[in-house]
């Protein structure tokens, strides 16, 4: 199953909620990636432009944008990123892969 790597940004909000009753919101997010097919394999908080962390393993890419825009248009989310990440050894084909392209880069004159 593919898997994602999902940042998020809590709005002022829902931090000012967490602080006044403090919760672990992971369990909620893992009955809702796996009523969309998928699992949360990791969460963390952190430090920095995102303040959670997720590693998501869903069936596709529809599946998690649906997990991405359900918990966006929640409002407690100021902003989520998700990247689709990719196992060694898919990079390693997709890298033989490119070099068999035929792709030639424009001339400098």
């Amino acid at each position: 199953m593919p898997s994602y790597l999902v940042q998020c940004s809590y709005a002022s909000p829902a931090l000012a909620a967490l602080i006044a009753n403090p919760q672990d919101r992971s369990e909620h997010v893992k009955k809702v990636a796996k009523r969309l097919g998928g699992k949360i394999t990791g969460s963390w908080l952190s430090f920095g432009e995102y303040d959670l962390v997720l590693i998501v393993e869903m069936p596709d890419n529809i599946g998690v944008a649906a997990l991405s825009l359900a918990a966006a248009a929640g409002g407690s989310l100021k902003s989520v990123k998700t990247t689709p990440l990719m196992s060694t050894a898919d990079a390693l084909t997709a890298l033989k892969k490119a070099a068999t392209s035929g792709y030639t880069p424009i001339a400098a004159s």
